[in-house]
């Protein structure tokens, strides 16, 4: 049975692993999108052997990768590569959290992949941004939280900076790469263009933390 969500219409190739792309494209899921996950072929995304197990399957891995189809591909051989620009073409999407650069160095990049589809909406979620002094640093949440200062705000008065409960950064980056890539969406039925959406998780956290900075400025 055709799906009848909002966005029925749209295919994403889903390059992202772990958390915060997977919670993206999750939101973008659940709305109605063809969402197409490809995985390495050797494990696939790192969370499949996450606990807890249930029917020796990975219950973190389901909680944040339900309403997709996954397949897997080598991006390093020739052959993934051709496969995977034929599917680009009729893609909308295609969203990554690689560190800055990779994609680049598969010959798979923006630049590339626009060339082949000017429509495509091109998006990546990185812990400092494609470019700046930090772009080529890991980026993990506990990194965002404590650079972007939420961890500074949370805790008790006496206590040193405190790690928000659960993977915030990675989650408020889902959410604002999900916000990016619809802007673009309808961006591109007002241009017939597709763009570039660029995340950062420290940005992500900075922004959350508006209020509390005015605070701390007064």
């Amino acid at each position: 049975m055709p799906s009848t969500g909002a966005l029925s219409d749209i295919t994403i190739l889903d390059l992202t692993r772990v958390l915060c792309g997977p919670y993206c494209t999750m939101q973008l899921a659940d709305m109605g999108a063809n969402v197409i996950k490809i995985e390495t072929p050797k494990g696939g995304d790192d969370t499949r052997a996450w606990g807890p197990f249930r029917n020796d399957s990975s219950v973190y891995f389901a909680s944040i990768n339900r309403n997709k189809r996954s397949i897997t591909l080598n991006l390093k051989a020739p052959e993934a590569k051709e496969l995977f620009k034929k599917m680009v073409r009729e893609a909308d999407v295609v969203i990554e959290n690689y560190r800055p650069g990779v994609m680049d160095k598969l010959g798979l990049g923006y630049d590339v992949l626009k060339e082949i589809n000017d429509q495509l909406i091109y998006a990546e979620v990185s812990g400092f941004g494609s470019y700046g002094p930090y772009s080529q640093r890991p980026g993990y949440d506990i990194l965002a939280q404590a650079m972007g200062g939420i961890m500074s705000i949370t805790g008790q008065p006496n206590d040193p900076p405190t790690r928000v409960g659960n993977s915030i950064g990675d989650i408020l980056g889902g959410l604002n790469i999900t916000i990016g890539i619809l802007a673009a969406l309808h961006a591109r039925t007002l241009t017939g263009k597709g763009q570039k959406v660029d995340v950062s998780l420290v940005d992500t956290i900075v922004s959350a933390c508006c209020t509390d900075m005015m605070r701390y400025l007064e």
